[in-house]
């Protein structure tokens, strides 16, 4: 089972074995990102996505990891490392795991939670229209963030997603 999951450069050849993630397409890009895996036994592997390098975040409630570039959003499964499913052109800035075992992801403007699927999503409504969302860390239940108020570039604000409640505040 997976344990770890992180964004490295790109490895020397014979490194570590490897997986290609690829999805055939006439829109994809021509970079490429490196996940190194470590398992269990800390043996390592690393897996080739396509697409430049965004994130990577792991639920082990959910066994899964996603994997964000800028041409997909992957799902792997932490058991075996096989590819779950995929969400083609996210548009997507920020990802990170959520304690009940799902995900927040967001663009510059909204930020919303994967569910079981990744094609099953809720909106997060926020009390004011944001721009420039950057996720920060953990406190608990609570997700610090940043934002810009939207069409109020001079009102940079620190803000709070409850992860029980599925609230936005401001701080």
């Amino acid at each position: 089972m997976i344990i770890n999951a992180e964004i490295i450069s790109r490895p020397d050849s014979g490194e570590y074995s490897e997986r290609i993630f690829d999805v055939e397409s006439a829109w994809n890009s021509q970079s490429w990102t490196f996940v190194r895996f470590t398992d269990e036994n800390y043996a390592q592997w690393c897996g080739q996505f396509r697409g430049e390098r965004k994130s990577v975040a792991i639920s082990e409630i959910s066994k899964r990891t996603l994997i964000l570039t800028s041409d997909y959003l992957f799902s792997i499964d932490l058991n075996n490392g096989d590819l779950i499913e995929f969400y083609e052109r996210p548009g997507y800035i920020n990802l990170i795991a959520i304690n009940d075992g799902n995900f927040l992801v967001s663009d510059y403007y909204n930020i919303t939670k994967i569910l079981d699927k990744l094609s099953i999503t809720k909106h997060v409504e926020s009390p004011i229209q944001m721009d420039l969302i950057k996720f920060e860390l953990w406190d608990g239940n609570f997700l610090n963030f940043s934002c810009d108020e939207f069409l109020n570039w001079n009102r940079h604000l620190k803000m709070r997603y409850n992860s029980k409640s599925d609230e936005v505040t401001i701080l």
